[in-house]
């Protein structure tokens, strides 16, 4: 039985993966989001996407949300979590050419 919940879980985090990297990814692009915050925003999508998948699947709350921040965390990579980022993603400055250190 409690591999079945397991298996539940991992294959709701894989489904909704791909929608909480699409949100990130979206979120990056259109707000200065500091670097170093990117992981807790994508936990912060998957634990909402799994909460609100309701009408598609029979699974408790409880585990929706657990599937939503693995998802969360599958989307930025596990290794991010530990990582110090300084910076922002959005960059209003000029673009430089990396090449010619323009």
């Amino acid at each position: 039985m409690e591999n079945e919940v397991m298996t539940q879980v991992l294959l709701f985090a894989t489904v909704i993966g791909p929608f909480v990297t699409g949100l990130l990814e979206a979120l990056k692009k259109t707000v200065a989001v500091p670097k170093n915050t990117l992981p807790l925003a994508a936990i912060v999508i998957g634990i909402a996407l799994g909460a609100v998948a309701y009408p598609f699947t029979d699974m408790g709350l409880a585990l929706r949300l657990w599937a939503g921040a693995g998802a969360g965390l599958s989307a930025t990579g596990l290794f991010e979590v530990m990582k110090k980022r300084y910076g922002s993603t959005k960059d209003n400055s000029k673009d430089k050419d990396v090449f010619n250190n323009q």
